[in-house]
């Protein structure tokens, strides 16, 4: 079979012209702004004018670029060469379609139409589903591919076997690579959302704390560990707690931290900056010592595998979605499947 792989992620800026239309994109997104388009596009338009020098800094921390991109194709390579071992008589491709930057996902329907597959599997590299990431780049792809192909998407893996051992393996080796100090507490820090989404019934903390969950299990040793989320935008109610807070509270208990970005699967600026530079400073002003930070999942083998798991099951399945983990709870309405079951 011709088989068409596409992972989904948010994209970065390639340089530092591109931040403020990439920051125009990301706000203009009507799942991340609940607006009219009119008053959306206002907003976005404030925003990215408001946060460009800053981001334009905080880029050049890393080289005046984002580093997704990059590590999202280093991904695609690899998924590509575990597939191509499991599936030697398929002609398999695998592409990246950016929701917010390039390669957008207009550029990936163009590519994936003239490859002409006769299979797609949509998989993001979201592994917790949420109306703001996952639903968004799903959107975004069913107004844009236009080829042919049976299509199925994988809307969330939070607990797939393959993706909590490469967190739990890393986590480990940073904390042995710094002397298995004690006693630390272990911050799981994810990406926060807005109150207001969370309370519509959007799954994402509740499959975030799975994850925390089984990564929690899989390590053992009765680690004292805690959930909370960084990158807060705006004056609006946040999910919580707050990473830094967390920080804060470790060092007022004698304890130093070792933080794992838990729903980050590349290195970008939440991860380089704002955990490596802000969260780390901060860690040392409140005393919580030692700050070990655990790298995002990047190419880890079990996570490579984990994803060409996920194609695997996606091939097989007969419905045109599946989750790669547990059902939610009966209160997640926003969660995909609920709204794929609802619609039908």
């Amino acid at each position: 079979m011709k088989i068409a792989v596409v992972l989904f992620n948010l994209g970065g800026p390639d340089g530092p012209e591109a931040v403020r239309p990439f920051l125009r994109n990301l706000f203009s997104d009507p799942a991340i702004i609940r607006a009219p388009a009119w008053l959306r596009w206002i907003i976005a338009e404030l925003i990215s004018r408001l946060r460009a020098r800053m981001a334009v800094r905080n880029y050049a921390h890393m080289g005046g670029a984002s580093p997704l991109n990059a590590e999202t194709k280093a991904q695609a390579d690899a998924l590509a060469a575990e597939l191509a071992r499991r599936r030697p008589a398929d002609e398999t491709r695998v592409f990246t379609a950016m929701r917010y930057w390039r390669p957008l996902t207009e550029t990936a329907a163009a590519e994936v139409a003239a490859f002409a597959p006769e299979e797609l599997v949509l998989l993001p590299l979201y592994p917790q589903y949420s109306t703001t990431t996952t639903a968004s780049s799903l959107a975004a792809w069913a107004r844009a591919y236009a080829g042919a192909g049976r299509q199925r998407a994988v809307c969330c893996y939070f607990d797939a076997p393959g993706l909590v051992e490469a967190h739990a393996a890393l986590i480990r080796r940073a904390w042995e690579a710094a002397g298995a100090p004690k006693p630390v507490r272990l911050l799981f820090s994810a990406h926060g959302l807005p109150q207001r989404i969370s309370d519509s019934g959007d799954p994402y903390r509740w499959q975030v704390e799975q994850t925390c969950a089984a990564v929690a299990a899989r390590l053992g040793d009765g680690w004292d560990w805690r959930l909370c989320f960084q990158s807060r935008v705006g004056p609006t109610r946040w999910i919580g707690p707050e990473t830094l807070a967390e920080i804060e509270a470790a060092g007022r208990a004698g304890l130093g931290v070792v933080v794992d970005p838990i729903a980050f699967v590349s290195e970008h600026v939440e991860t380089l900056v704002e955990l490596d530079r802000d969260y780390a400073d901060a860690a040392r002003r409140a005393g919580a010592q030692p700050y070990i930070r655990v790298p995002a999942l990047g190419t880890h083998p079990r996570f490579i595998e984990a994803l060409a798991d996920l194609v695997d099951g996606a091939l097989a399945s007969a419905g045109d979605t599946q989750a790669g983990g547990a059902s939610c709870p009966a209160d997640a309405a926003r969660c995909a499947l609920a709204e794929r079951s609802r619609a039908a």
